[in-house]
């Protein structure tokens, strides 16, 4: 098997160096037919719905669903647009994105961390909190996969549901809201021109006002629970305290390889991520990946679903391009909320893009062409921006020094607005299975919504659209 993947690492860097070229495509925006927008609304409302309909069907049947989906709008593309270039240039896209989600699933999963000893309150704050932190260094889902399990062998003895839920909310989702490498839509905004260091000048403050207050509001509820043990078990936690164990220890020099290769050029940056997983993979002993109980169904699933997303949503993306003035949203308080609910609810990363290409054709101008990029981020001269040439003249807003904006609520709103639900983010499910795996009682999909997302993170997000998106 280790044969088969190692030969299969050098085939794949021989072909990407061979088609090096075509990670240059040039292409142009045409004009779409709104109806071929209905693909990707179909498969986005499968994977919202179907699981909760019938999850046995949709367990065998999704790479159906998705690769059918997926075909329909390639064939549009392809033989009556006649526009295979956008296509091929979405493929590329697709292939760098789960290039990173894919070495941060592998790596992530050859790091075993045991933990000995039970954890108090504040142990369990501190252990959320540098979680927050290391979501943004190894992605969402690679810190998920890291901490899920220590942080419920840690608290064994009292694990409940809540404890899980606060972990999806800050270290699947919130936590990663400082750098491209932290939640898919920031590293999607990368691939689209956004620079790396960009987003954490920008959003820092709310970061920590996010991660703070909902710090807060565990400890008080972790501490109100701790509070009801027994004297004689609450002392034992207290004196215990806590040990930590790390195996697999040489994947941390793979992860700082991945980090470093997100500042490379593709297909360099590529093929180093793929070549940082599979050495992982060859070098990481059997029984820490057994002790991880790692597979590769997870991101398997991811790829698969991913696919489809990529390939339906281009319509979606193009028709906003060109008619982002027909929605009626045109200030950065209602892409927050706009690009917030649909995250929630649909996946995240594509309603950033399509949310992204809105505000842009809002400016008349294209998320695709770097000089729309930094004119929209502000680092245009302003004799640049006076000569900027813009796509289209109708109803089109000026580009201002203040334009970034736009892209800092969509950003944010992206982020932590996939915490709201199960399916607002890639780690959501995968830390609710491993969770319901190790006998957590976990809450239902409106249970969650219901008793902890609505009346916890709902508050707190309006308070950071009241401070920085209520007036443009």
């Amino acid at each position: 098997m280790k044969k088969i993947i190692f030969g299969s690492l050098i085939t794949l860097i021989l072909l990407f160096f061979q088609v090096s070229d075509a990670f240059a495509i040039e292409y142009e925006i045409l004009p779409v037919n709104p109806v071929m927008i209905t693909p990707f609304i179909l498969l986005l409302l499968a994977i919202a719905v179907m699981p909760f309909i019938n999850r046995h069907w949709w367990e065998h049947n999704y790479p159906f669903v998705s690769f059918a989906l997926g075909a329909v709008t390639v064939i549009y593309y392809f033989f009556i647009l006649k526009n295979a270039p956008r296509m091929l240039h979405t493929a590329i896209e697709y292939f760098s994105f789960i290039s990173l989600i894919g070495s941060l699933f592998v790596v992530a999963g050859g790091i075993h961390i045991r933990v000995k000893g039970r954890s108090t309150p504040l142990a369990n704050v501190i252990l959320l909190g540098i979680g927050s932190v290391i979501s943004n260094l190894l992605g969402t889902t690679g810190a998920s996969m890291v901490l899920i399990r220590p942080y419920i062998r840690l608290n064994k003895y009292r694990i409940s549901g809540y404890h899980i839920v606060f972990f999806i909310f800050i270290v699947s989702n919130i936590g990663g809201m400082l750098t491209p490498i932290g939640d898919p839509p920031l590293f999607l905004g990368y691939l689209k021109g956004i620079p790396f260091f960009w987003v954490i000048t920008k959003v820092w403050h709310i970061w920590l006002i996010s991660v703070g207050t909902i710090l807060l509001i565990f400890f008080l509820i972790d501490r109100h629970h701790y509070k009801k043990l027994p004297d004689v078990m609450e002392k034992e936690i207290e004196t215990k305290g806590e040990e930590a164990v790390v195996e697999g220890l040489h994947n941390v020099i793979f992860l700082a390889i991945i980090l470093g290769a997100v500042f490379l050029k593709e297909p360099i940056r590529e093929t180093i991520m793929i070549g940082s997983a599979i050495a992982s993979y060859l070098t990481t002993k059997k029984e820490i990946h057994e002790r991880n109980d790692f597979n590769f169904i997870p991101i398997k699933e991811v790829a698969i679903l991913f696919a489809g997303i990529f390939a339906t949503m281009v319509p979606a993306l193009d028709w906003l391009e060109l008619n982002a003035e027909k929605l009626g949203i045109t200030h950065p308080g209602q892409f927050f909320w706009g690009t917030g609910i649909l995250s929630g609810f649909l996946d995240n990363a594509p309603t950033y893009l399509n949310f992204l290409s809105a505000a842009f054709g809002l400016h008349g101008l294209s998320v695709d062409n770097p000089l729309h990029m930094k004119a929209m981020l502000g680092m245009l001269s302003p004799n640049d921006l006076s000569h900027l040439h813009i796509l289209h003249n109708s109803n089109v807003f000026p580009v201002t020094p203040e334009s970034w904006k736009y892209i800092q609520a969509i950003s944010v709103g992206a982020v932590i607005f996939g915490a709201m639900t199960y399916i607002g983010n890639g780690p959501n499910f995968m830390v609710k299975s491993i969770a319901e795996q190790a006998h957590v009682k976990m809450p239902s999909f409106f249970g969650y919504m219901i008793k902890y997302s609505i009346p916890i993170l709902l508050p707190i997000y309006t308070l950071i659209w009241f401070i920085f998106f209520r007036t443009f």
